[in-house]
C-alpha cells in the first residue's frame, strides 16, 4: 500500500510539473502606433471593441456609423501587458502560445522581436525558455490587414485573381471586408485566448470516426449525395451558420447556446458551417456534440481565387493541419468542405471576361485551385482525419446547369438572384439542396435598435446601410408584388417581407422532403446574422425569430 500511495505521488509530482498554463487575459493595453497615451484594452478583444468600449469611436451598428469607424482599418495598433515568469525548474521549457492574432503581428517579447504571423485562423506556439525573465513585458504591432491585403494585389500585377475586393490576399475572416448580408469592418487584435505553457506541449486530441457518413453513387438520376447514420439514409434537416458577430471575442456561450439551442427547437439535425467566416470556438461543436446536430464544416475560402505561391501554400498546410487537428475529436463533424462556391464562380460567374484574364492566366489561376483544393486540403484530411469525407467544393455544379438538379449538392437561386416565383422551387428540386433562400426584414423591435423613425422608409441613408445586397429591396418589392401582398406602413413592409420568405422556405422545404429519397437535404442560407441588417437570416442579430423560423420548425417536424 506504501508504494502504491508513493507511486501516485510521483504520478501527480510529475504530472503537475508537465504543464502549467497561465492565461494571459489582464493588464493590456493598446494605442494607435505613433500616439503617446495607452489605453486600457481586453484580451481576448478587438480593436474596436475596445474604441467603443472607451468611446472614442460610435458604435458602427447603429445608424449608418459603419461609415464613420472605416479610419480604424486604415493604422497599425499596438498592445501590450507584463508577466510574471512561470515558477518552474531551468530544465523545464517555457512557451508563449496564442491562440488568435487578427492577422498580422510582430510580436516583442521584452522588446526583442520573436516572431511574425500573418494568419488569422492559426495556432502560434513558440518556445521563449531563452528570453522569458522574471518579469517580462509582452507587446504586439498589428499592421493594417486592409493596407497589407491592397499591398499584396498590387505586387501580383499584371495578374488579377477574380474577387471584389482584396479580401482573398489574406488569411483572415473573408466577411469581415463585407458580404451582402456583412459590414466592412476590418478588425485586428488578440481574438483568441494568450497563454504561457510551462512543460511539455499538450497532444492533439485523437479523432473521434462520426457514426454519420457522406455516401456519392452513380445511380439512375446521376449522382447521390446523402448521409447514412449507422449505416440507414437521413434527411439533414438544417441551414447554413455565420459568424454570430462581427466582432467575433463578443460571441459569448450564452449566444451560442441560445442559438444552438434555437436551431434543435427548430428540428434541426445539421448545420453548414460557411467558408467566409471562421472556424468555429470549440464550445460551438462541443455544443453541437451534445444537441445533436451534425456538422459540414468548410475550410475558409469562398468566392474568389486563392494563391498557391510556395509561401501561401505553407501558410494553408498549416492552419489546416491546426483546425483538422483541434476538431477532429468532435463527433458532431461530418464532413469537410474545400470552399464555398469557387469552382461554380470559375466556370459560371463571368470572371475572365469581367477582369480581362488571359488564357495563360487562367491556367495559372486554376493551377492554383487545384493545388489546394484537389491536392492539399483532401491530402490533410485523409492524414489526420481518415474518418471523414472531403468535398472540394460547394455546390457540385452552378444552378444554371441541369446537373446541379442530378449530381451532388446544390446552391439554387434562381429564386432570389433570378427573381423566379416561388413556386419554381416544386420543379428545382437537387440531390442536396445545400443553399437556397429568401430575405427578409429584422423583426420591428430589432429595427428599433438601429434606427430612427424618420429612418425607416428602404429609401433612407441609414436602411440602405443596413441593406448589403445591392439588389435587396428591390427583389422584395417584386416578390411582395408576386405573392400579391400590399403593404401600406413600415410595419407592414417588415411583416411582407417576412410573409415572402416564410412561402419561399415552406416550399422549398415542403418540395424537397416530398421528393421520395431523390432529395436528402435541405439547408436553407441562412440561419443568423453578424450584425442588425436585412438578410436572409431566420433569426436576427439581437436574437428575434422571423416568422419563416417557425414556419421551418413546423416544416422540419
Amino acid at each position: 500500500m506504501r508504494i502504491r500511495i508513493l507511486l501516485l505521488l510521483h504520478f501527480f509530482y510529475c504530472s503537475a510539473f508537465a504543464q502549467n498554463i497561465i492565461n494571459l487575459h489582464s493588464n493590456w493595453q493598446f494605442r494607435k502606433l505613433g500616439d503617446t497615451q495607452w489605453m486600457p484594452a481586453q484580451v481576448p478583444g478587438t480593436v474596436h471593441t475596445d474604441l467603443l468600449r472607451l468611446k472614442k469611436i460610435p458604435d458602427p451598428f447603429y445608424r449608418d456609423n459603419e461609415k464613420k469607424v472605416q479610419w480604424v482599418a486604415n493604422h497599425s495598433w499596438e498592445y501590450r501587458t507584463t508577466f510574471s515568469s512561470p515558477k518552474t525548474k531551468k530544465s523545464i521549457p517555457v512557451y508563449l502560445q496564442f491562440e488568435g492574432l487578427d492577422t498580422y503581428a510582430d510580436i516583442y517579447l521584452n522588446e526583442q522581436c520573436i516572431a511574425s504571423t500573418n494568419n488569422m485562423f492559426r495556432t502560434y506556439t513558440f518556445d521563449i525558455s531563452s528570453s522569458i525573465r522574471k518579469n517580462n513585458t509582452l507587446r504586439i504591432v498589428f499592421a493594417s490587414a486592409e493596407k497589407k491585403a491592397d499591398s499584396m494585389a498590387n505586387a501580383c500585377l499584371p495578374l488579377v485573381r477574380p474577387c471584389e475586393n482584396n479580401r482573398h490576399y489574406i488569411r483572415k475572416a473573408q466577411y469581415h471586408f463585407g458580404w451582402d448580408w456583412a459590414p466592412h469592418l476590418v478588425t485586428c487584435g488578440i481574438w483568441r485566448s494568450v497563454k504561457v505553457i510551462s512543460g511539455s506541449l499538450p497532444s492533439a486530441p485523437k479523432a473521434q470516426y462520426s457514426s454519420i457518413h457522406l455516401v456519392q453513387e452513380l445511380d439512375s438520376i446521376g449522382k447521390s449525395f446523402y448521409f447514412t447514420k449507422n449505416g440507414k439514409p437521413i434527411f439533414m434537416k438544417g441551414a447554413n451558420w455565420i459568424p454570430a458577430d462581427v466582432f467575433l471575442p463578443r460571441i459569448a456561450k450564452n449566444k451560442y447556446r441560445s442559438l444552438l439551442i434555437a436551431a434543435k427547437e427548430a428540428n434541426f439535425n445539421m448545420l453548414r458551417v460557411w467558408g467566409g467566416g471562421i472556424y468555429e470556438d470549440d464550445y460551438f461543436y462541443t455544443l453541437c456534440d451534445s444537441l445533436g446536430i451534425s456538422i459540414w464544416q468548410d475550410f475558409m475560402f469562398a468566392g474568389a481565387m486563392y494563391s498557391a505561391d510556395t509561401a501561401t501554400l505553407a501558410n494553408i498546410k498549416q492552419e489546416a493541419i491546426d483546425n483538422i487537428l483541434r476538431l477532429r475529436k468532435h463527433p458532431c463533424i461530418v464532413l469537410w468542405c474545400g470552399n464555398n462556391e469557387i469552382d461554380e464562380a470559375w466556370h459560371h460567374w463571368g470572371w475572365q471576361q469581367q477582369f480581362h484574364i488571359s488564357d495563360s492566366d487562367s491556367a495559372k489561376l486554376w493551377s492554383d485551385y487545384h493545388k489546394i483544393f484537389d491536392e492539399l486540403l483532401p491530402a490533410l484530411v485523409a492524414q489526420f482525419d481518415s474518418g471523414r469525407a472531403y468535398i472540394s467544393s460547394s455546390p457540385a455544379y452552378g444552378w444554371g446547369e441541369a446537373k446541379s438538379m442530378t449530381h451532388g449538392d446544390s446552391h439554387y437561386w434562381g429564386l432570389w438572384w433570378g427573381v423566379e416565383p416561388i413556386k419554381i422551387l416544386k420543379e428545382k428540386v437537387p440531390r442536396f439542396m445545400s443553399e437556397y433562400g429568401m430575405q427578409a426584414m429584422p423583426n420591428l423591435a430589432s429595427v428599433q435598435k438601429y434606427a430612427l423613425a424618420k429612418d425607416m422608409d428602404t429609401s433612407s441613408a441609414v436602411l440602405k446601410t443596413h441593406q448589403k445586397n445591392t439588389s435587396g429591396y428591390r427583389n422584395l418589392a417584386a416578390y411582395i408584388q408576386m405573392e400579391k401582398l400590399k403593404p401600406k406602413t413600415f410595419a407592414q413592409y417588415i411583416e411582407a417581407t417576412q410573409e415572402v420568405q416564410s412561402r419561399a422556405l415552406l416550399e422549398g422545404i415542403e418540395s424537397q422532403r416530398n421528393s421520395r429519397g431523390r432529395c436528402m437535404g435541405s439547408l436553407f442560407w441562412q440561419f443568423n446574422d453578424c450584425w442588425p441588417v436585412c438578410s436572409w437570416s431566420v433569426i436576427d442579430f439581437y436574437g428575434g425569430r422571423k416568422k419563416a423560423y417557425y414556419t421551418v420548425q413546423k416544416a422540419y417536424r
